[in-house]
């Protein structure tokens, strides 16, 4: 009897010990920390542009609140570079808030405190360095086509509280010329005049070739607005959250996944033959008086607000370049424009001055 209690125990032994490690081996295995993949400046990088944002992107989602100045750091040797640093997708971005020095070294850090969304650490510190060059990064312009030949290109609507002073072609389509209002045209063979315009008004229902003109100004306008929001590696990702008042906007690709304001006077400065492009998800608002001035030489031409929402400006507010807007385009009163707007559905006006660049 007591040798058949031992086999019984053993065996009931041998069992819960079975049965124990079918358990672990059921159990999820442990998370494994998370990597950063690529970067948009390779280590050893030489020629780097002085107004480049350092971005990397990681191997699985992050925590957002890990990823900060403190965890993400650009030095020139032991002096830290002031900046931001945003996330979204995979991507974290460092916005350096200061131009880099020209023919310098730096070093990028991600340190081991940037955690995945489940709680785990990078490995170890992911450090690289880079070298600029002695200049900006340049973009190329988006080509407007046939689009470029108008001031104001709308294709429904294009409404105007007198009086304003308009210098450049206006054109509209698929709309007829009953759309356009507040400007008291004078019709004309395959085109209308105004008192407070310098140019020519197009309308779709107006005499051949204005129609067949105007049809390919507005796919011509379309395919600059792809044009514009497809460009890829944003130098600026985030710049500001979407405020950007009072800063200066250097050459470059900027990007926001939200709308931007304009609650104060905007600096966009660069040479003649810099390019800048602005790529907005949300709405782009200008706030009362306030002013984007052109310095060292910019062009209202070479600078593209690629809008997905609406762009409303404030009273008597002042904005430069050329807007390809998705949605509509609001100048309210007494605002001056210089530069082209190009809208998928409406432009209202409102006692304004517009010329074209």
């Amino acid at each position: 009897m007591k040798f058949s209690n031992v086999l019984i125990s053993l065996a009931i032994g041998f069992i819960f010990i079975v049965s124990a490690c079918k358990k672990n081996n059921n159990d999820p295995a442990p998370n494994n920390p998370p990597t950063v993949s690529s970067s948009n400046i390779n280590d050893q990088a030489t020629g780097v542009p002085v107004n480049k944002d350092i971005a990397v992107t990681f191997s699985e989602p992050m925590d957002a609140s890990t990823i900060t100045t403190s965890t993400f750091v650009v030095k020139k040797g032991s002096t830290i570079i002031p900046g931001t640093v945003s996330y979204s997708g995979t991507t974290a971005t460092f916005n350096p808030s200061v131009v880099l020095d020209a023919n310098a070294t730096y070093t990028a850090t991600v340190t081991t405190g940037v955690k995945d969304a489940s709680g785990s650490a990078l490995a170890s510190n992911v450090v690289w360095s880079f070298t600029t060059g002695s200049s900006s990064a340049t973009l190329a312009v988006v080509n407007l086509r046939t689009a470029a030949n108008y001031v104001l290109l709308a294709k429904t609507a294009i409404n105007n509280n007198p009086t304003s002073a308009i210098t450049g072609a206006i054109g509209l389509s698929p709309a007829a010329t009953s759309y356009i209002t507040g400007l008291s045209l004078t019709n004309a063979t395959g085109y209308a005049t105004s008192s407070q315009v310098t140019g020519h008004i197009y309308a779709a229902d107006m005499v051949s070739p204005t129609s067949s003109n105007l049809t390919t100004a507005i796919s011509d306008m379309q395919t600059a607005y792809t044009d514009a929001a497809g460009r890829k590696t944003p130098d600026y990702l985030e710049l500001g959250t979407g405020n950007i008042g009072g800063k200066t906007l250097l050459p470059g690709l900027y990007k926001w996944t939200t709308s931007v304001s304009v609650p104060t006077d905007v600096t966009i400065s660069g040479s003649a033959d810099d390019v800048w492009i602005f790529q907005i998800s949300g709405n782009l608002s200008l706030s009362a008086a306030v002013h984007i001035t052109l310095t060292g030489g910019a062009q209202a031409k070479n600078i593209f607000w690629q809008v997905a929402g609406t762009v409303t400006t404030g009273t008597t507010s002042h904005i430069e370049g050329v807007i390809l807007s998705k949605t509509g385009i609001t100048f309210n009163t007494g605002t001056t424009f210089k530069g082209r707007a190009l809208a998928q559905t409406a432009i209202i006006l409102d006692g304004n001055t517009i010329v074209q660049p």
